[in-house]
């Protein structure tokens, strides 16, 4: 299938963009519209079906911090400090560290948590 595009404008000097595309590459394809908007300057919000705004987790949890989401995600998993520690290869003691704040999270092991939980490293960054 190919991508359709339509451009509507408005009365109040706006327009509107339609753009119907396969499903698989939607995500990404929003995301580099949205990266182009605010590399050119522009502020994107997200807004779901019912034109609600979507917010990020950090719009949300303004104090989030890498070692409230290694504990979310520990959390999720049903996964004890020990057990997690075990299936990445350090201590429990070491990862207590983390949750709270003690140990910074490095580049490294941010990786080796990102795979344990199959998600973006970057999350606890």
């Amino acid at each position: 299938m190919h991508a359709e595009m339509t451009l509507h404008t408005l009365d109040n000097n706006r327009a509107v963009i339609n753009l119907e595309l396969p499903a698989d590459v939607a995500s990404r394809t929003a995301e580099a519209i949205r990266n182009l908007l605010t590399f050119g300057g522009q502020e994107v919000q997200w807004l779901d079906e019912e034109s609600e705004p979507i917010l990020s987790v950090e719009e949300v949890f303004p104090e989030m911090c890498p070692a409230m989401v290694l504990r979310g995600f520990r959390g999720k998993n049903e996964m004890t400090q020990a057990e997690f520690a075990e299936r990445i290869g350090v201590t429990q003691h070491h990862i207590s560290e983390m949750e709270n704040g003690k140990r910074s999270i490095t580049i490294e092991m941010a990786k080796r948590i990102g795979q344990a939980f199959n998600v973006s490293y970057k999350l606890f960054l």
